[in-house]
């Protein structure tokens, strides 16, 4: 099977709306196409770069959520920068970044910033709700949950007793 190449005289929006759909099809290899030994993607859990990076990045994320699935929902683009706003869905089945597989359904809101410079991605600032994630697959209770209140109640007490520790 032949690997997919990027369109040919993209602009930088469509170069970043076929990025999405080589991620949403596992592929990989025609990523390589696009990312660089020095592109940078930043993502909420650290910076990666380079493609040998990106790529054990993907296999790791695609093996936790193998029914990995992100919808964009807009791209705007202002020369070189483009910016994807999407959702990405999947079920927690596998490990990732040390959290271990929970079976849980998630459903993420986020936001991409990518600088495409030479019909590659220099630049990725990847921004998603942290919080919406760990309440996904139950490493934080539900918002407002009895669980929820009793943590909240337990860091404020603590953060009261090493102010009161802190002016003693």
């Amino acid at each position: 099977m032949a690997t997919a190449s990027p369109p040919a005289g993209a602009t930088n929006a469509e170069l970043v709306a076929w990025t999405f759909e080589r991620i949403n099809a596992k592929d990989l290899e025609a990523l390589r196409q696009v990312w660089r030994a020095d592109t940078v993607e930043r993502f909420p859990s650290g910076t990666v770069q380079g493609t040998q990076a990106l790529v054990a990045y993907f296999k790791e994320a695609f093996a936790a959520l193998p029914d990995w699935h992100m919808e964009v929902v807009k791209i705007a683009a202002d020369g070189d920068d483009v910016f994807a706003h999407w959702q990405l869905t999947g079920t927690h089945q596998g490990e990732f970044q040390g959290i271990a597989a929970t079976g849980k359904r998630v459903v993420l809101d986020g936001m991409d910033h990518f600088v495409v410079r030479d019909g590659a991605i220099a630049t990725n600032f990847v921004v998603f709700d942290q919080m919406q994630f760990a309440r996904a697959i139950g490493l934080l209770p539900p918002d407002g949950s009895r669980p929820d209140r009793a943590m909240k109640g337990a860091f404020n007490a603590r953060r009261r007793l090493q102010e009161r520790l802190r002016r003693a």
